[in-house]
């Protein structure tokens, strides 16, 4: 009804047009860019390897995950051979992927 009082209201000028048309471009391009970026991240949570130890545990929200590296995933991995609960079990093929397996403890191979 208001169009028909107000011809000029439902036309957009060229100028309107044109920033609306950037304004697309610009929305297009970031998430455009959000995406590629989403892509080809390093994802350090990924899996495990070269010294770093990543275990998804389920918990009372949901999941988990258990990130350590360096001399705290030397020492998580020495707990995981040498204990029996639920992390370790889990953790313990996580940690033959990172290099910590039972071979790097020595104090593993003495309690069999």
């Amino acid at each position: 009804m208001y169009a028909k009082t107000n011809p000029r209201a439902g036309r957009l000028t060229r100028r309107q047009k044109r920033i609306f048309a950037i304004a697309a471009v610009v929305v297009i391009v970031v998430f455009g860019g959000l995406t590629a970026w989403g892509v080809v991240a390093h994802d350090s949570y990924g899996s495990s390897a070269n010294g770093c130890v990543n275990v998804t545990v389920p918990s009372s929200t949901g999941g988990s995950t258990l990130h350590y590296c360096g001399a705290q995933a030397r020492s998580f991995c020495q707990t995981s051979f040498r204990s029996q609960d639920q992390v370790s079990l889990r953790a313990r093929p996580q940690c033959v992927l990172a290099g910590l397996g039972p071979s790097a403890d020595p104090s593993a191979g003495a309690s069999k």
